[in-house]
Protein backbone atom coordinates (compact mmCIF):
# COMPACT_ATOMS: atom_id res chain seq x y z
CA UNK A 1 0.00 0.00 0.00
CA UNK A 2 2.53 2.67 1.04
CA UNK A 3 4.77 1.94 -2.63
CA UNK A 4 1.24 2.79 -4.38
CA UNK A 5 1.07 5.98 -2.38
CA UNK A 6 4.50 6.59 -2.99
CA UNK A 7 4.26 5.66 -6.69
CA UNK A 8 1.16 8.34 -7.05
CA UNK A 9 3.59 10.90 -5.65
CA UNK A 10 6.36 10.12 -8.00
CA UNK A 11 3.36 10.25 -11.54
CA UNK A 12 1.47 13.24 -9.96
CA UNK A 13 4.95 15.10 -9.39
CA UNK A 14 6.50 14.17 -12.82
CA UNK A 15 2.87 15.07 -14.74
CA UNK A 16 2.83 18.54 -13.08
CA UNK A 17 6.56 19.46 -13.70
CA UNK A 18 6.10 17.88 -17.64
CA UNK A 19 2.81 19.54 -18.29
CA UNK A 20 4.46 22.61 -16.98
CA UNK A 21 7.19 22.24 -20.21
CA UNK A 22 4.29 21.11 -22.91
CA UNK A 23 1.96 24.43 -21.37
CA UNK A 24 5.15 26.10 -22.55
CA UNK A 25 5.73 24.17 -25.75
CA UNK A 26 2.19 24.72 -26.72
CA UNK A 27 1.81 21.19 -26.78
CA UNK A 28 -0.82 18.92 -25.63
CA UNK A 29 -0.66 17.94 -22.03
CA UNK A 30 -2.00 14.50 -23.03
CA UNK A 31 1.83 14.24 -24.13
CA UNK A 32 3.42 15.23 -21.34
CA UNK A 33 1.73 12.71 -19.02
CA UNK A 34 2.69 9.92 -21.27
CA UNK A 35 6.61 11.41 -21.32
CA UNK A 36 5.80 11.46 -17.40
CA UNK A 37 4.67 7.74 -17.04
CA UNK A 38 7.45 7.01 -19.22
CA UNK A 39 10.09 8.31 -18.45
CA UNK A 40 9.55 6.70 -14.11
CA UNK A 41 8.81 3.59 -15.61
CA UNK A 42 10.82 0.56 -16.34
CA UNK A 43 12.19 1.80 -20.06
CA UNK A 44 13.95 5.13 -18.59
CA UNK A 45 14.50 5.89 -14.21
CA UNK A 46 12.60 2.36 -12.66
CA UNK A 47 11.61 4.59 -10.12
CA UNK A 48 7.82 2.68 -10.72
CA UNK A 49 8.30 -0.99 -11.48
CA UNK A 50 5.19 -2.78 -9.29
CA UNK A 51 3.48 -4.11 -12.33
CA UNK A 52 0.34 -3.98 -9.62
CA UNK A 53 0.92 -0.65 -8.89
CA UNK A 54 0.89 0.39 -12.43
CA UNK A 55 -2.00 -1.60 -13.36
CA UNK A 56 -3.91 0.02 -10.73
CA UNK A 57 -3.50 3.60 -11.41
CA UNK A 58 -4.20 3.14 -15.41
CA UNK A 59 -7.28 0.72 -14.29
CA UNK A 60 -8.99 3.52 -11.74
CA UNK A 61 -7.64 6.42 -14.57
CA UNK A 62 -9.34 4.41 -17.42
CA UNK A 63 -12.79 3.74 -15.36
CA UNK A 64 -13.08 7.74 -14.67
CA UNK A 65 -11.84 8.66 -18.07
CA UNK A 66 -14.66 6.49 -19.61
CA UNK A 67 -17.14 7.56 -17.10
CA UNK A 68 -16.70 11.68 -18.01
CA UNK A 69 -16.83 10.51 -22.16
CA UNK A 70 -19.95 9.28 -21.19
CA UNK A 71 -21.20 12.28 -19.42
CA UNK A 72 -19.64 14.35 -22.43
CA UNK A 73 -21.92 12.61 -24.98
CA UNK A 74 -24.69 14.61 -26.40
CA UNK A 75 -27.21 12.04 -27.26
CA UNK A 76 -29.28 15.11 -28.40
CA UNK A 77 -26.71 16.41 -30.95
CA UNK A 78 -26.21 12.78 -32.18
CA UNK A 79 -30.25 12.61 -32.67
CA UNK A 80 -30.18 15.94 -34.58
CA UNK A 81 -26.98 15.56 -36.94
CA UNK A 82 -27.68 16.59 -40.49
CA UNK A 83 -27.00 14.46 -43.73
CA UNK A 84 -23.96 15.56 -44.12
CA UNK A 85 -22.14 14.96 -40.43
CA UNK A 86 -23.93 11.54 -40.38
CA UNK A 87 -23.32 10.30 -43.80
CA UNK A 88 -19.53 11.58 -43.56
CA UNK A 89 -19.22 10.59 -39.95
CA UNK A 90 -20.30 6.41 -41.04
CA UNK A 91 -18.40 6.58 -43.97
CA UNK A 92 -14.96 7.94 -42.20
CA UNK A 93 -15.56 5.45 -39.23
CA UNK A 94 -16.84 2.46 -40.75
CA UNK A 95 -14.42 2.98 -43.60
CA UNK A 96 -11.48 4.05 -42.12
CA UNK A 97 -11.68 1.01 -39.33
CA UNK A 98 -12.42 -1.63 -42.64
CA UNK A 99 -9.52 0.13 -44.27
CA UNK A 100 -7.47 -0.25 -41.78
CA UNK A 101 -8.45 -3.78 -40.94
CA UNK A 102 -7.50 -4.92 -44.33
CA UNK A 103 -4.56 -2.68 -44.51
CA UNK A 104 -2.80 -4.04 -41.45
CA UNK A 105 -3.74 -7.62 -42.30
CA UNK A 106 -2.14 -7.24 -45.45
CA UNK A 107 1.16 -6.04 -43.39
CA UNK A 108 1.22 -9.03 -41.19
CA UNK A 109 -0.91 -8.08 -38.29
CA UNK A 110 -2.78 -10.97 -36.88
CA UNK A 111 -6.66 -11.17 -37.05
CA UNK A 112 -8.30 -14.41 -35.29
CA UNK A 113 -7.36 -17.22 -33.25
CA UNK A 114 -7.44 -14.98 -30.41
CA UNK A 115 -4.97 -12.28 -31.49
CA UNK A 116 -6.87 -9.33 -32.78
CA UNK A 117 -3.97 -6.84 -33.82
CA UNK A 118 -4.98 -5.79 -37.23
CA UNK A 119 -8.43 -5.42 -35.86
CA UNK A 120 -7.77 -3.67 -32.77
CA UNK A 121 -5.28 -1.04 -34.99
CA UNK A 122 -8.21 -0.23 -37.53
CA UNK A 123 -10.21 0.56 -34.88
CA UNK A 124 -7.91 2.56 -33.53
CA UNK A 125 -6.80 4.20 -36.52
CA UNK A 126 -10.18 5.30 -37.42
CA UNK A 127 -10.81 7.20 -34.14
CA UNK A 128 -9.05 11.04 -33.95
CA UNK A 129 -8.78 13.09 -31.02
CA UNK A 130 -11.51 14.67 -29.15
CA UNK A 131 -9.02 17.08 -26.53
CA UNK A 132 -6.66 17.95 -29.64
CA UNK A 133 -9.08 18.99 -31.91
CA UNK A 134 -11.38 21.21 -29.65
CA UNK A 135 -8.25 23.24 -27.81
CA UNK A 136 -7.20 23.67 -31.47
CA UNK A 137 -10.51 24.82 -33.08
CA UNK A 138 -11.58 27.21 -29.73
CA UNK A 139 -8.18 28.45 -30.07
CA UNK A 140 -8.67 29.48 -33.78
CA UNK A 141 -12.09 30.52 -32.93
CA UNK A 142 -13.46 27.87 -35.70
CA UNK A 143 -16.09 25.74 -33.22
CA UNK A 144 -18.61 27.41 -35.08
CA UNK A 145 -17.70 27.58 -38.26
CA UNK A 146 -19.24 24.53 -41.13
CA UNK A 147 -15.77 22.48 -41.12
CA UNK A 148 -15.49 23.00 -37.31
CA UNK A 149 -19.83 21.54 -36.67
CA UNK A 150 -18.91 18.84 -39.56
CA UNK A 151 -15.60 17.97 -37.50
CA UNK A 152 -17.44 17.91 -34.28
CA UNK A 153 -20.30 15.90 -35.72
CA UNK A 154 -18.08 12.86 -36.84
CA UNK A 155 -15.73 12.81 -33.17
CA UNK A 156 -19.46 12.81 -31.17
CA UNK A 157 -20.67 9.82 -33.85
CA UNK A 158 -16.83 8.08 -33.71
CA UNK A 159 -17.91 7.71 -29.41
CA UNK A 160 -20.84 5.66 -30.46
CA UNK A 161 -18.83 3.50 -32.51
CA UNK A 162 -16.08 3.03 -29.64
CA UNK A 163 -19.68 1.54 -27.52
CA UNK A 164 -20.47 -0.27 -30.34
CA UNK A 165 -16.57 -1.95 -30.29
CA UNK A 166 -16.53 -2.35 -26.21
CA UNK A 167 -19.80 -4.27 -26.41
CA UNK A 168 -18.15 -6.67 -28.91
CA UNK A 169 -14.52 -6.62 -27.40
CA UNK A 170 -15.23 -9.40 -24.39
CA UNK A 171 -16.53 -12.09 -27.39
CA UNK A 172 -13.78 -11.56 -29.85
CA UNK A 173 -12.99 -15.33 -29.44
CA UNK A 174 -16.79 -16.37 -30.09
CA UNK A 175 -17.68 -15.10 -33.19
CA UNK A 176 -20.44 -17.05 -33.50
CA UNK A 177 -23.91 -15.12 -34.23
CA UNK A 178 -25.69 -16.92 -31.47
CA UNK A 179 -22.89 -15.17 -28.71
CA UNK A 180 -22.85 -12.08 -30.41
CA UNK A 181 -26.25 -11.70 -30.39
CA UNK A 182 -26.12 -12.70 -26.85
CA UNK A 183 -23.72 -10.05 -26.07
CA UNK A 184 -25.65 -7.38 -27.69
CA UNK A 185 -28.36 -8.38 -25.81
CA UNK A 186 -27.04 -7.99 -22.49
CA UNK A 187 -25.53 -4.37 -23.89
CA UNK A 188 -28.88 -3.76 -24.81
CA UNK A 189 -30.17 -5.09 -20.88
CA UNK A 190 -27.29 -2.59 -19.41
CA UNK A 191 -28.00 0.87 -21.36
CA UNK A 192 -31.92 0.31 -20.94
CA UNK A 193 -31.93 -0.94 -17.04
CA UNK A 194 -29.35 2.57 -16.41
CA UNK A 195 -31.04 4.70 -18.55
CA UNK A 196 -34.53 3.88 -16.92
CA UNK A 197 -32.80 4.43 -13.28
CA UNK A 198 -30.96 8.00 -14.31
CA UNK A 199 -34.66 8.71 -15.46
CA UNK A 200 -36.59 7.48 -12.34
CA UNK A 201 -34.66 7.13 -9.55
CA UNK A 202 -31.66 9.59 -9.77
CA UNK A 203 -33.29 12.34 -10.06
CA UNK A 204 -35.18 12.58 -6.80
CA UNK A 205 -32.22 11.41 -4.75
CA UNK A 206 -29.77 14.07 -6.59
CA UNK A 207 -32.09 16.97 -5.96
CA UNK A 208 -32.43 15.94 -2.19
CA UNK A 209 -28.62 15.95 -2.40
CA UNK A 210 -28.52 19.17 -4.61
CA UNK A 211 -27.29 21.67 -1.59
CA UNK A 212 -24.49 19.82 -0.85
CA UNK A 213 -21.52 19.40 -3.13
CA UNK A 214 -19.54 16.20 -1.12
CA UNK A 215 -22.91 13.84 -1.50
CA UNK A 216 -23.43 15.15 -5.48
CA UNK A 217 -19.47 13.88 -5.98
CA UNK A 218 -19.81 10.57 -3.99
CA UNK A 219 -23.28 9.84 -5.24
CA UNK A 220 -21.69 10.22 -9.07
CA UNK A 221 -18.74 8.29 -8.10
CA UNK A 222 -20.60 5.43 -6.34
CA UNK A 223 -23.11 5.81 -9.59
CA UNK A 224 -19.93 5.39 -11.82
CA UNK A 225 -18.62 2.31 -9.98
CA UNK A 226 -22.08 0.78 -9.37
CA UNK A 227 -22.69 0.37 -12.98
CA UNK A 228 -19.24 -0.76 -13.91
CA UNK A 229 -19.58 -3.71 -11.41
CA UNK A 230 -23.53 -4.24 -12.96
CA UNK A 231 -21.71 -4.47 -16.36
CA UNK A 232 -18.85 -6.78 -14.81
CA UNK A 233 -21.43 -9.15 -13.80
CA UNK A 234 -23.30 -9.09 -17.45
CA UNK A 235 -19.79 -11.02 -18.55
CA UNK A 236 -19.07 -7.27 -20.07
CA UNK A 237 -16.07 -4.96 -18.27
CA UNK A 238 -16.14 -2.30 -16.03
CA UNK A 239 -14.62 0.29 -18.27
CA UNK A 240 -18.17 -0.26 -20.81
CA UNK A 241 -20.37 0.05 -17.43
CA UNK A 242 -18.78 3.39 -16.83
CA UNK A 243 -18.62 4.76 -19.78
CA UNK A 244 -22.78 3.76 -20.25
CA UNK A 245 -23.25 5.95 -16.64
CA UNK A 246 -21.84 8.47 -17.95
CA UNK A 247 -24.09 8.77 -21.00
CA UNK A 248 -26.79 7.49 -18.71
CA UNK A 249 -26.16 11.01 -16.62
CA UNK A 250 -25.73 13.31 -19.07
CA UNK A 251 -28.96 13.06 -20.37
CA UNK A 252 -30.60 13.95 -16.86
CA UNK A 253 -31.40 17.48 -14.78
CA UNK A 254 -27.99 17.47 -12.89
CA UNK A 255 -25.72 16.38 -15.69
CA UNK A 256 -23.84 19.68 -15.60
CA UNK A 257 -23.58 19.98 -11.97
CA UNK A 258 -22.72 16.43 -11.79
CA UNK A 259 -19.57 17.25 -14.25
CA UNK A 260 -18.84 20.12 -12.50
CA UNK A 261 -18.23 18.07 -9.54
CA UNK A 262 -16.56 15.55 -11.09
CA UNK A 263 -14.13 17.42 -13.09
CA UNK A 264 -11.20 17.38 -10.69
CA UNK A 265 -11.28 14.00 -9.79
CA UNK A 266 -11.73 13.30 -13.35
CA UNK A 267 -8.80 15.44 -14.29
CA UNK A 268 -7.12 13.66 -11.43
CA UNK A 269 -7.24 10.12 -12.38
CA UNK A 270 -6.84 10.64 -16.15
CA UNK A 271 -3.27 11.90 -15.86
CA UNK A 272 -2.84 8.67 -13.70
CA UNK A 273 -4.09 6.57 -16.80
CA UNK A 274 -1.79 8.17 -19.39
CA UNK A 275 0.97 8.34 -16.84
CA UNK A 276 0.57 4.86 -16.29
CA UNK A 277 0.18 4.13 -19.92
CA UNK A 278 3.46 5.52 -20.15
CA UNK A 279 5.02 3.63 -17.74
CA UNK A 280 3.98 0.43 -20.27
CA UNK A 281 5.87 1.78 -23.11
CA UNK A 282 8.44 0.38 -24.04
CA UNK A 283 11.90 2.00 -25.11
CA UNK A 284 11.29 2.39 -28.92
CA UNK A 285 13.56 0.22 -31.05
CA UNK A 286 13.66 1.37 -34.76
CA UNK A 287 10.81 -1.76 -35.52
CA UNK A 288 8.39 0.44 -33.02
CA UNK A 289 9.54 4.00 -34.34
CA UNK A 290 9.02 2.61 -38.43
CA UNK A 291 5.97 0.41 -37.47
CA UNK A 292 4.68 3.99 -35.74
CA UNK A 293 5.12 6.31 -39.16
CA UNK A 294 3.47 3.31 -41.29
CA UNK A 295 0.57 3.82 -38.75
CA UNK A 296 0.28 7.55 -38.91
CA UNK A 297 0.62 7.96 -42.79
CA UNK A 298 -1.95 5.65 -42.75
CA UNK A 299 -3.85 7.34 -40.22
CA UNK A 300 -3.90 11.04 -41.94
CA UNK A 301 -4.35 9.07 -45.77
CA UNK A 302 -7.57 7.33 -44.38
CA UNK A 303 -8.84 10.59 -43.02
CA UNK A 304 -8.07 12.17 -46.48
CA UNK A 305 -10.04 9.55 -48.68
CA UNK A 306 -13.00 8.68 -45.49
CA UNK A 307 -13.32 12.41 -45.08
CA UNK A 308 -13.10 14.42 -47.71
CA UNK A 309 -14.57 12.09 -49.94
CA UNK A 310 -18.20 11.93 -48.81
CA UNK A 311 -18.01 15.77 -48.28
CA UNK A 312 -17.11 15.84 -52.03
CA UNK A 313 -19.63 13.89 -52.56
CA UNK A 314 -22.30 15.83 -51.12
CA UNK A 315 -21.17 18.98 -52.61
CA UNK A 316 -19.59 20.98 -49.43
CA UNK A 317 -17.34 22.52 -51.44
CA UNK A 318 -13.29 21.26 -52.00
CA UNK A 319 -12.12 23.57 -48.71
CA UNK A 320 -15.36 22.62 -46.44
CA UNK A 321 -13.93 18.79 -47.58
CA UNK A 322 -10.62 19.21 -46.80
CA UNK A 323 -10.41 20.70 -43.87
CA UNK A 324 -12.59 18.50 -41.70
CA UNK A 325 -10.30 15.89 -42.92
CA UNK A 326 -6.92 18.23 -41.77
CA UNK A 327 -8.62 18.19 -38.28
CA UNK A 328 -9.54 14.50 -37.94
CA UNK A 329 -5.61 13.54 -38.79
CA UNK A 330 -4.51 12.44 -35.76
CA UNK A 331 -5.16 9.47 -33.50
CA UNK A 332 -7.62 9.32 -30.44
CA UNK A 333 -6.65 8.91 -26.81
CA UNK A 334 -9.58 6.78 -27.06
CA UNK A 335 -7.58 4.87 -29.64
CA UNK A 336 -4.67 4.21 -26.39
CA UNK A 337 -7.82 2.88 -24.32
CA UNK A 338 -8.93 0.38 -26.27
CA UNK A 339 -5.10 -0.92 -27.01
CA UNK A 340 -4.50 -0.63 -23.17
CA UNK A 341 -7.81 -2.86 -22.75
CA UNK A 342 -6.56 -5.36 -25.46
CA UNK A 343 -3.30 -6.05 -24.14
CA UNK A 344 -4.45 -6.09 -20.51
CA UNK A 345 -4.37 -10.08 -18.85
CA UNK A 346 -8.48 -10.05 -19.12
CA UNK A 347 -8.20 -10.37 -23.19
CA UNK A 348 -4.74 -10.34 -24.11
CA UNK A 349 -5.98 -9.75 -27.77
CA UNK A 350 -3.25 -7.01 -28.98
CA UNK A 351 0.62 -8.28 -29.02
CA UNK A 352 2.92 -5.68 -27.52
CA UNK A 353 4.57 -4.38 -30.70
CA UNK A 354 0.62 -3.16 -31.97
CA UNK A 355 0.28 -1.29 -28.90
CA UNK A 356 3.92 0.50 -28.74
CA UNK A 357 3.54 1.50 -32.09
CA UNK A 358 -0.05 3.11 -31.90
CA UNK A 359 1.37 4.66 -28.54
CA UNK A 360 4.59 6.07 -30.35
CA UNK A 361 2.22 7.40 -33.58
CA UNK A 362 -0.43 8.89 -31.03
CA UNK A 363 2.61 11.11 -29.91
CA UNK A 364 4.06 12.05 -33.00
CA UNK A 365 0.55 12.96 -34.61
CA UNK A 366 -0.58 14.82 -31.70
CA UNK A 367 2.54 16.97 -32.10
CA UNK A 368 2.14 17.24 -35.85
CA UNK A 369 -1.56 17.34 -36.29
CA UNK A 370 -1.64 20.47 -33.48
CA UNK A 371 0.43 22.30 -36.59
CA UNK A 372 -1.31 21.35 -39.21
CA UNK A 373 -4.48 22.42 -37.28
CA UNK A 374 -3.16 25.78 -36.59
CA UNK A 375 -1.98 26.26 -40.59
CA UNK A 376 -4.86 24.31 -41.78
CA UNK A 377 -5.80 27.77 -44.31
CA UNK A 378 -3.09 27.74 -45.81
CA UNK A 379 -2.79 24.03 -46.61
CA UNK A 380 -5.93 24.05 -48.41
CA UNK A 381 -4.75 26.81 -50.23
CA UNK A 382 -2.34 24.70 -51.42
CA UNK A 383 -4.48 21.54 -51.91
CA UNK A 384 -7.10 23.29 -53.94
CA UNK A 385 -5.29 24.18 -57.13
CA UNK A 386 -3.79 20.89 -56.98
CA UNK A 387 -7.35 18.69 -56.81
CA UNK A 388 -8.10 21.15 -59.93
CA UNK A 389 -5.79 20.36 -61.59
CA UNK A 390 -6.19 16.63 -60.89
CA UNK A 391 -9.71 17.17 -62.52
CA UNK A 392 -11.97 17.66 -59.66
CA UNK A 393 -14.46 20.98 -59.44
CA UNK A 394 -15.26 23.19 -56.82
CA UNK A 395 -18.69 24.64 -56.39
CA UNK A 396 -17.84 27.79 -58.44
CA UNK A 397 -18.67 25.11 -61.26
CA UNK A 398 -15.17 25.99 -63.04
CA UNK A 399 -11.91 23.88 -63.12
CA UNK A 400 -9.51 27.01 -62.54
CA UNK A 401 -9.48 30.02 -61.04
CA UNK A 402 -12.31 31.23 -58.78
CA UNK A 403 -15.14 32.13 -60.50
CA UNK A 404 -19.11 33.16 -60.11
CA UNK A 405 -21.89 30.77 -59.14
CA UNK A 406 -24.29 29.79 -61.10
CA UNK A 407 -26.62 32.52 -60.66
CA UNK A 408 -24.08 34.72 -61.96
CA UNK A 409 -20.98 37.17 -62.09
CA UNK A 410 -21.36 39.23 -59.90
CA UNK A 411 -21.74 42.67 -62.70
CA UNK A 412 -24.15 44.64 -62.21
CA UNK A 413 -24.69 44.31 -58.42
CA UNK A 414 -24.77 47.67 -57.06
CA UNK A 415 -24.18 45.95 -53.69
CA UNK A 416 -21.34 43.29 -53.10
CA UNK A 417 -21.52 41.33 -49.60
CA UNK A 418 -17.66 40.14 -49.22
CA UNK A 419 -17.90 37.29 -46.58
CA UNK A 420 -20.99 36.21 -45.20
CA UNK A 421 -21.73 35.71 -41.65
CA UNK A 422 -24.08 36.14 -38.61
CA UNK A 423 -24.06 40.19 -39.14
CA UNK A 424 -24.55 39.71 -42.85
CA UNK A 425 -27.32 36.88 -42.23
CA UNK A 426 -29.04 39.44 -40.09
CA UNK A 427 -28.40 42.57 -42.51
CA UNK A 428 -29.93 40.56 -45.40
CA UNK A 429 -32.87 39.64 -43.21
CA UNK A 430 -33.61 43.40 -42.67
CA UNK A 431 -33.08 44.12 -46.44
CA UNK A 432 -35.70 41.84 -47.27
CA UNK A 433 -38.22 43.29 -44.90
CA UNK A 434 -37.86 46.34 -44.50
CA UNK A 435 -35.98 47.48 -48.33
CA UNK A 436 -37.14 44.56 -50.66
CA UNK A 437 -36.08 47.35 -53.82
CA UNK A 438 -32.53 46.46 -52.79
CA UNK A 439 -32.34 42.74 -53.12
CA UNK A 440 -32.12 42.39 -56.73
CA UNK A 441 -28.68 44.83 -56.44
CA UNK A 442 -27.22 42.65 -53.80
CA UNK A 443 -24.57 39.85 -54.64
CA UNK A 444 -22.29 37.90 -51.98
CA UNK A 445 -18.97 36.41 -52.23
CA UNK A 446 -18.49 33.09 -49.53
CA UNK A 447 -17.29 30.16 -49.54
CA UNK A 448 -19.78 28.45 -47.14
CA UNK A 449 -21.35 26.02 -48.99
CA UNK A 450 -24.57 26.11 -47.02
CA UNK A 451 -24.76 29.77 -47.27
CA UNK A 452 -24.30 29.51 -51.14
CA UNK A 453 -27.10 26.78 -51.42
CA UNK A 454 -29.83 28.88 -48.94
CA UNK A 455 -29.15 32.18 -50.89
CA UNK A 456 -29.13 30.78 -54.19
CA UNK A 457 -32.66 28.91 -53.17
CA UNK A 458 -33.75 32.46 -52.37
CA UNK A 459 -32.86 34.29 -55.77
CA UNK A 460 -29.71 36.05 -54.27
CA UNK A 461 -26.56 36.47 -56.75
CA UNK A 462 -23.67 34.18 -55.04
CA UNK A 463 -20.43 34.11 -55.67
CA UNK A 464 -18.28 30.74 -54.65
CA UNK A 465 -15.00 32.01 -53.59
CA UNK A 466 -12.38 33.21 -51.20
CA UNK A 467 -12.27 37.05 -50.32
CA UNK A 468 -8.60 37.53 -49.30
CA UNK A 469 -8.19 36.26 -53.49
CA UNK A 470 -8.01 39.39 -55.36
CA UNK A 471 -8.90 37.09 -58.35
CA UNK A 472 -12.00 36.94 -56.71
CA UNK A 473 -13.02 39.93 -55.85
CA UNK A 474 -12.20 40.68 -59.80
CA UNK A 475 -13.82 37.91 -61.38
CA UNK A 476 -17.23 38.95 -58.86
CA UNK A 477 -16.92 42.86 -60.84
CA UNK A 478 -15.32 44.50 -57.63
CA UNK A 479 -14.70 47.21 -60.27
CA UNK A 480 -18.63 47.71 -61.05
CA UNK A 481 -20.17 48.24 -57.41
CA UNK A 482 -21.17 51.01 -55.36
CA UNK A 483 -21.42 49.80 -51.88
CA UNK A 484 -18.86 47.01 -50.58
CA UNK A 485 -20.06 45.78 -47.74
CA UNK A 486 -17.41 43.77 -45.63
CA UNK A 487 -19.24 41.65 -42.16
CA UNK A 488 -16.75 39.29 -41.12
CA UNK A 489 -14.58 40.21 -38.19
CA UNK A 490 -11.03 39.64 -38.30
CA UNK A 491 -11.20 36.14 -35.88
CA UNK A 492 -12.74 34.67 -38.33
CA UNK A 493 -11.26 35.99 -41.72
CA UNK A 494 -8.42 33.54 -43.00
CA UNK A 495 -5.41 35.15 -44.76
CA UNK A 496 -6.55 38.43 -44.27
CA UNK A 497 -7.71 41.45 -42.14
CA UNK A 498 -10.20 43.79 -42.79
CA UNK A 499 -7.73 46.55 -42.90
CA UNK A 500 -5.87 44.97 -45.68
CA UNK A 501 -9.12 44.16 -47.28
CA UNK A 502 -10.39 47.71 -47.10
CA UNK A 503 -6.75 49.20 -48.50
CA UNK A 504 -7.28 46.04 -51.70
CA UNK A 505 -10.82 47.25 -52.25
CA UNK A 506 -10.03 50.51 -52.29
CA UNK A 507 -7.00 50.24 -54.84
CA UNK A 508 -9.49 47.92 -57.13
CA UNK A 509 -12.37 50.66 -56.75
CA UNK A 510 -11.62 54.28 -55.95
CA UNK A 511 -15.16 55.25 -55.83
CA UNK A 512 -17.26 53.02 -53.77
CA UNK A 513 -18.57 53.04 -50.65
CA UNK A 514 -17.01 50.81 -48.30
CA UNK A 515 -18.93 49.57 -44.74
CA UNK A 516 -16.02 47.30 -42.45
CA UNK A 517 -16.29 46.00 -39.34
CA UNK A 518 -14.33 46.89 -36.12
CA UNK A 519 -13.87 44.53 -33.19
CA UNK A 520 -11.64 46.98 -31.17
CA UNK A 521 -12.36 50.32 -30.55
CA UNK A 522 -8.87 51.14 -32.34
CA UNK A 523 -9.29 49.49 -35.26
CA UNK A 524 -12.17 52.26 -36.37
CA UNK A 525 -9.80 55.03 -37.19
CA UNK A 526 -7.27 52.22 -38.78
CA UNK A 527 -10.00 50.89 -40.85
CA UNK A 528 -11.10 54.72 -41.78
CA UNK A 529 -7.35 55.59 -43.00
CA UNK A 530 -7.39 52.37 -44.86
CA UNK A 531 -10.20 53.76 -47.22
CA UNK A 532 -13.48 52.68 -45.12
CA UNK A 533 -16.38 54.80 -45.54
CA UNK A 534 -17.82 54.03 -42.75
CA UNK A 535 -16.72 51.33 -39.63
CA UNK A 536 -19.76 49.38 -37.77
CA UNK A 537 -18.65 48.31 -34.11
CA UNK A 538 -20.92 46.19 -33.38
CA UNK A 539 -20.36 46.16 -29.38
CA UNK A 540 -22.01 50.06 -28.88
CA UNK A 541 -25.16 48.56 -30.97
CA UNK A 542 -25.01 45.66 -28.68
CA UNK A 543 -23.91 47.69 -25.44
CA UNK A 544 -27.36 50.09 -26.01
CA UNK A 545 -28.99 47.13 -26.73
CA UNK A 546 -28.17 45.95 -22.96
CA UNK A 547 -28.66 49.56 -21.75
CA UNK A 548 -32.63 49.25 -22.96
CA UNK A 549 -33.12 46.13 -21.37
CA UNK A 550 -31.24 46.85 -18.42
CA UNK A 551 -33.69 50.24 -17.81
CA UNK A 552 -36.24 48.33 -18.88
CA UNK A 553 -35.77 45.60 -16.16
CA UNK A 554 -35.63 48.59 -13.52
CA UNK A 555 -39.33 49.97 -14.25
CA UNK A 556 -40.30 46.38 -14.41
CA UNK A 557 -40.68 46.24 -18.02
CA UNK A 558 -38.34 43.35 -18.94
CA UNK A 559 -41.35 40.79 -19.56
CA UNK A 560 -42.91 42.82 -21.84
CA UNK A 561 -39.52 43.87 -23.36
CA UNK A 562 -38.51 39.85 -23.48
CA UNK A 563 -41.97 39.28 -25.62
CA UNK A 564 -41.19 41.22 -28.23
CA UNK A 565 -37.97 39.89 -29.03
CA UNK A 566 -39.44 36.62 -28.88
CA UNK A 567 -42.21 38.09 -31.49
CA UNK A 568 -39.36 39.76 -33.22
CA UNK A 569 -36.86 36.31 -33.16
CA UNK A 570 -39.89 34.67 -34.80
CA UNK A 571 -40.37 36.74 -38.04
CA UNK A 572 -36.87 36.57 -38.75
CA UNK A 573 -35.62 34.12 -41.87
CA UNK A 574 -32.03 34.39 -41.59
CA UNK A 575 -30.05 32.27 -43.91
CA UNK A 576 -27.81 31.85 -40.45
CA UNK A 577 -29.63 30.98 -37.42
Amino acid sequence: MHELIRDIALCTAAAWLLGLAAQLARQPIILAYLAAGFLLGPAVLSWVTSQESIATISELGLIFLLFMIGLEIDLKKIMSAGKSITVTAAVQIFGGFALGVAVFRMLGFKLGSGSWDALYLGAAAAMSSTVIIVKVLYDKRELDTLPGRVTLGVLVIQDLFAILFLAVQPNLNQMEASVLLMSLVRVAFLVGTTLLVSKYVLPPLFHKVARLPELVLVGAIGWCFLVGEFAERLHLSREMGALVAGVALSTFPYALDVTAKVTSLRDFFVTLFFVGLGMKIQMPGLAVFGWAIVFGVFAVFSRLITTFTPLYWLRQGLRASLLPAINLAQVSEFSLVLLELGASEKFKHVGPMAKDMASLAFVILATVSTFGMTRSDGLVRWFIPVLKKLGLRDLDASGGAPAAAETGHGHGARILFLGFFRAASSLLDEIERHAPELLPHVAVIDFNPVVHAQLKARGIQVIYGDISQRDTLLHAGLAQAEVLVCTVPDSLLKGITNEKLVRSLRQVNPTARIIAPAEVLADARQLIDAGASYVCVGRILEGRELLEALKASDEGLIDEKRERLLESLAERREVLP
